[in-house]
């Protein structure tokens, strides 16, 4: 469901882009023509402190009226956290000012302010430096500034001065206005800063607008702040051939605008403190390990989560919901798990069930007979809870003082079952609340997982609002137009701010649809400072009450994101449109998440809105078929679009989830390498290839893991691809005896005819798969396959692969627990001679579940094809198996092959070797 109707949005929004265009007028989107704000602070003291760290007092120098008083004296706090991290922390020297709390995103806590220097030693304007393993912090005094370097090289990765000719200011620090800049290299290529819908691609774009403050805006909107908060980039520099990155964390949950010049990035910042942290890298890979080291490791998902998901907003009763899943099985198509959004509720009330749609007996043998065949079943819960006495949720928040406040009274707002108020999730009664009711739900209906939406937080009224008498809808229909009594909240400076951000991409009032920046949660907390971490305080909540359940392990999916959500939840980019426009955006935010580490990512496949053609629906399931969370979604105003509507996008359908339920354990594999080191699933190319700076803006193809690239039609009326292929080998998914080799990356252009999607595996990996099914509990029994790819005709070379194995109910994903198997997978060919072999970790579950390798493919081999000397743990295989071996030669599909030199496939099958056992096999090419 999500927004309200996403037309409907776009009208509302026109219209008070009208009203605001004479405020904003003469206001361009960049800071080339900003006024400078004063001249900054002086160091007038600084000293080390008892942890490492340094503690510095800094002076305003001048004094400004602009977006308020500066504050006077602020406290610079400097620490090497780690070999790898820097924080730079500032905030007020003489009160506490809003952070992050600590509780909610666990992480050191700097010295109490009160412990900061009593009295100022007055230092001579010097520059001096502090040390870390790998970066170098510097200062220079007056005005103050710092630079943060990699020591390896001494390359500046943050440059915080202002020269006279630089159009930003010095550092800016008031109570509702900071402004800090760096400097940067014309050829940095940058990443991230999100939530938003990028139409350049997933490279940071000069004088595009990044706005942060979390908005329920449909994502069709373009370069405005969406649902999630992510104040972080990553920075790609190309030095000689020799690529270098690191990740800049401004850790500050206030609304945000970050302006981007291409030589230079300056934030603008409505409250909190400047808390940055540096990630030195030095490969993608390295930063995001480091960064989710920081915010939190990716949450484990469940098997199931990997396979198809199918919802609708609409699906108006159970016979309709069982059509779908009958449907999917006549069609033959893969589907895991059926979705419900607000259909089964009872007037749209979270925890409830309708009594006539949603009869709780027939629903229960509905779940009984899809869980008995390894289906799942996931529904919605808004955060907004009715007001309505006779409601149990309610009676018991109200109760608990579960409720946001404002003027002493829950905050009232409106969202689709009616008046609501929000619950508190910075309270700790507020979670024991949500996590009982999330109990009592689960005793109602057994949903395998719970989707969690509108938490940005989303309302259809701005303002203080009180219900009218009988005019307000009670949850009976759609409902998102506002018809509380409501005025407007302008009275305090936190629901009109001095500085007003580019929100929704049009300057609205921070507390518009939202609630009101002035109401307060516990301890006195305002809204305004807490708002961007709505969504991620209720998954944290969330995840504590499903974790809590017969000790599963949990899924969430949420629209609001923050920094460290992907700790707990997964995500699904929101509202977005079936035009192919959308379909290209999908990529890069996908992307994006996996930069800020939530990995779990998808968007809702053929669009939520309009009904989507049938080629762009064909070409979509091609696409989303190698999303991390792959799910069809559409809006209750949208003809059906499941993938069996047209016969055509079926068959594609087939194909491409075939593809992806073969590829399972690889997922699978994946999820376990996110969940223990940040490692993105899907991933841009320059993840794997940062040297190759052609890759640097691609945003039409993407990487699964290290090594599988997804090629899609992304345009009407294609049936080829032109496809970026970078140095090395590659082999096409689809036929193994197809390769591409190029010694500098190669552009290529591959046919693809409407059901068929492009997929290559990269040399020097070993990928297993197994034979796919219908349902993946089914798909993860079947026997597995080995592609071990080698450079094309190398004489020499090596392979390696991994495959991660569990029982994926437990809620914790590690190896050592006895419910696990780890195997590490070898490959070398050294002057014809070949060996694959295996280490496995905790092999008995492995044994104990029966899995075999049944087959192996061995690519890229330079020779005749005929397999000698073969053997199998030290031993012939003749009588001990029914060993098949194959040979076919290579066609390469590109004129920089390898010319006359003919190489070939080697195929084994009818091994069964058990995956949980060490094997070795060797053969010689002749």
């Amino acid at each position: 469901m999500v927004s309200p109707n996403p037309l409907a949005s776009l009208c509302l929004s026109s219209l008070l882009l009208t009203l605001l265009v004479y405020a904003a007028a003469g206001t361009s989107y960049s800071s080339k023509n900003a006024t400078k704000i004063g001249q900054g602070y002086r160091l007038v003291s600084i000293e080390e402190t008892p942890d490492g760290g340094l503690v510095g007092i800094l002076q305003v120098k001048q004094k400004t009226k602009i977006y308020g008083p500066d504050i006077p004296l602020l406290r610079l706090y400097v620490k090497h956290e780690t070999e790898n991290r820097l924080r730079v922390h500032i905030t007020d020297a003489q009160k506490q000012r809003w952070e992050v709390p600590y509780n909610l995103l666990p992480r050191e806590q700097p010295p109490p302010v009160s412990q900061s220097i009593g009295k100022f030693r007055k230092k001579p304007i010097t520059v001096s430096e502090y040390s870390g393993s790998e970066l170098l912090f510097s200062y220079t005094s007056d005005p103050f500034s710092f630079t943060v370097k990699r020591k390896s090289n001494g390359e500046t990765l943050f440059d915080s001065s202002s020269g006279d000719s630089d159009p930003f200011s010095s550092l800016v620090f008031k109570d509702q206005y900071l402004e800090i800049s760096t400097k940067l290299p014309k050829d940095a290529s940058l990443y991230g800063l999100g939530e938003n819908t990028q139409p350049h691609g997933i490279k940071l774009y000069p004088s595009d607008p990044y706005t942060l403050y979390t908005t329920d805006i449909s994502a069709i909107n373009l370069n405005a702040d969406l649902y999630g908060s992510h104040p972080v980039y990553m920075d790609l520099r190309n030095a000689g051939g020799k690529a270098s990155a690191h990740a800049v964390l401004l850790l500050n949950s206030n609304g945000m605008d970050v302006f981007y010049t291409g030589t230079s990035l300056t934030y603008k910042i409505i409250g909190g403190v400047f808390d940055f942290y540096f990630f030195s890298g030095p490969s993608p890979l390295n930063v995001v390990d480091q960064y989710t080291t920081l915010i939190g490791r990716p949450a484990p998902m469940p098997y199931w989560a990997f396979g198809f998901h199918q919802c609708r907003w609409g699906y108006h009763n159970l016979s309709v919901v069982e059509d779908v899943v009958e449907n999917y099985k006549k069609a033959q198509i893969p589907l895991d798990v059926i979705w419900n959004d607000d259909d089964h509720m009872d007037g749209k009330k979270d925890f409830t069930l309708n009594p006539v749609n949603y009869p709780r007996p027939k629903l229960l043998n509905f779940l009984d007979k899809i869980h008995s065949i390894g289906m799942k079943y996931v529904v919605i819960i808004d955060p907004g809870i009715a007001v309505n006495t006779s409601y149990g949720v309610y009676q018991r928040g109200i109760a608990n003082d579960v409720f946001i406040k404002y003027d002493g009274e829950p905050f009232l707002a409106q969202v689709w079952p009616g008046a609501v108020n929000f619950p508190d999730f910075l309270n700790p009664k507020t979670v024991s609340w949500w996590v009982d009711e999330i109990r009592r739900f689960h005793e109602l209906v057994p949903v395998d997982g719970l989707w969690i939406d509108m938490n940005e937080a989303s309302n259809f009224c701005s303002g203080k609002c009180k219900i009218p008498k009988g005019k307000c809808p009670t949850g009976t229909g759609p409902g998102w137009i506002c018809c509380l009594d409501c005025k407007n909240i302008t009275k305090t400076r936190w629901d009109d701010p001095p500085y007003k951000i580019n929100a929704s991409g049009i300057k609205a009032p921070i507390g518009f649809k939202t609630i009101a920046t002035s109401a307060y949660h516990y301890n006195g907390v305002l809204e305004y400072d807490a708002h961007s971490l709505y969504g991620f305080s209720q998954s944290i909540a969330t995840h504590k009450g499903l974790q809590g359940l017969q000790g599963k392990r949990p899924f969430i999916l949420s629209r609001s994101t923050y920094v460290g959500s992907g700790k707990y939840a997964a995500h699904w980019t929101g509202d977005n449109q079936g035009t192919w426009e959308n379909l290209r955006y999908s990529i890069s935010t996908m992307l994006n998440f996996g930069i800020f580490g939530v990995p779990m990512v998808g968007s809702d496949i053929c669009g939520f809105y309009p009904q989507p053609t049938e080629e762009l629906c064909n070409r979509w399931i091609e696409v989303g078929a190698f999303y991390p969370f792959s799910r069809d979604h559409a809006n209750y105003y949208s003809p059906r679009q499941e993938l069996y509507q047209w016969q055509s996008v079926a068959e594609s359908a087939r194909n491409a989830l075939g593809i992806r339920y073969k590829l399972l354990p690889f997922l699978y594999t994946l999820n376990y390498e996110a969940h223990i080191s940040g490692a993105p699933i899907a991933r841009p190319l320059f993840f794997s290839f940062p040297t190759y700076t052609e890759c640097y803006g691609l945003s039409t193809q993407f990487l699964l893991g290290s090594s599988l690239m997804i090629s899609p039609v992304l345009e009407q009326g294609k049936t080829q691809v032109k496809a970026l292929f970078p140095p090395g080998s590659w082999y096409s998914l689809l036929d193994w005896t197809h390769t591409i080799t190029s010694k500098d990356g190669i552009y290529v252009t591959l046919d693809a005819p409407l059901h068929v999607v492009n997929v290559h595996l990269y040399q020097n990996t070993i990928l297993p798969m197994q034979q796919g099914g219908m349902v993946s509990k089914d798909a993860r029994m079947t026997p597995f396959t080995l592609i071990v790819t080698f450079p094309s005709g190398a004489t020499e070379g090596e392979a390696k692969g991994n495959l991660y194995l569990d029982d994926d109910e437990l809620p914790d994903m590690n190896i050592g627990n006895g419910y696990s198997t780890y195997v590490d997978l070898h490959a070398t060919v050294n002057e014809g001679a070949v060996k694959i072999w295996s280490e496995v970790q905790e092999g008995k579950f492995a044994l104990d579940k029966g899995w075999i390798i049944d087959s192996i493919s061995v690519l890229g081999l330079e020779g005749s094809g005929a397999v000698s000397s073969l053997e199998i743990d030290g031993k012939p295989p003749v009588g001990v198996s029914n060993v098949n071996v194959s040979t076919s030669e290579h066609e390469h599909l590109n004129s920089e092959g390898e010319g006359e030199k003919k190489t070939v496939m080697v195929a084994l099958r009818g091994l069964n070797i058990p995956v949980g056992k060490n094997f070795a096999m060797t053969w010689k090419m002749g």
